[in-house]
């Protein structure tokens, strides 16, 4: 699928002020959901979930321990709140590079908002040892465009703007990883363009995939937490396409399938 080019706008104000209320529902949806969900007899292998902006490992901490409930190994990303800094590349490409190290096996990312952007660049960069991507409402195509997060990067940087990041760095961000990725992403998003969310291009190794829901809930969402299971379920060489399971689950849960 192609996304849209209709880009540039801010999400409606609707999704906006009732994005809190549409979370802690769909938390509330998480807790049977993942007390009742099969097992998907994981392989062990480590999966590093990165939180979004201004987020820290509580945030996550529901996501890690569905997947350690799936078989897998969860580590959260170890740099405490995300406050967005450039540095933190860096600091992750050696995490990933002791985790597999440590475990002898490939690794898998999770990051939810800006936590996809920091994974999709960390898989450029160590492109050899990780397994896949999966992208939780990442604007990474229009960092800088216009959202509803922006004025609190500014305040949370100390008034570096978005746009003053290095051009190289942002010209970049929009390209895909050359590993499987996964882009999920909601049209009812209330913090940032859903159109931001997507690959341009879909490929055999990249898919974008809409579910319903709201931005802070992401990591909760029980559709969402299913794709995360079946995704996990393949190495590199085998990955293909996520599929609906059935008509109804493809009209209400993933519309874009």
């Amino acid at each position: 699928m192609t996304a849209t080019k209709q880009l540039g706008q801010k999400p409606a104000l609707f999704w906006a002020i009732t994005e809190a209320g549409r979370a802690m529902t769909e938390l509330g949806m998480s807790l049977p959901f993942r007390k009742f969900y099969g097992k998907t007899n994981g392989d062990g292998h480590p999966v590093v979930v990165l939180p979004g902006f201004m987020s820290s490992k509580r945030a996550t901490a529901p996501l890690r321990k569905f997947l350690d409930h799936q078989g897998y190994t969860a580590y959260d990303w170890g740099l405490g709140r995300n406050y967005g800094k450039i540095e933190y590349q860096d600091q992750l490409v050696e995490l990933v590079d002791e985790l597999y190290e440590k475990h002898g096996t490939r690794v898998s990312l999770i990051g939810w908002s800006l936590g996809g952007v920091f994974a999709r660049e960390i898989a450029k960069k160590r492109p050899n040892i990780i397994r896949q991507v999966i992208t939780l409402g990442s604007p990474f195509r229009a960092v800088v465009k216009k959202n509803n997060a922006t004025w609190l990067y500014t305040y949370a940087s100390g008034g570096q703007k978005v746009e003053d990041i290095d051009p190289e760095l942002i010209a970049d961000l929009p390209n895909p990883a050359p590993v499987p990725t996964t882009a999920i992403y909601s049209k009812e998003d209330g913090v940032v363009p859903w159109q931001y969310c997507m690959e341009k291009e879909e490929t055999a190794i990249h898919q974008n995939i809409q579910v319903r829901g709201s931005h802070l809930g992401l990591g909760v969402n029980p559709s969402v937490l299913h794709i995360i299971a079946d995704r996990l379920l393949y190495a590199s060489e085998d990955w293909q396409h996520f599929k609906a399971g059935s008509v109804l689950e493809d009209m209400f849960l993933y519309p874009s399938l």
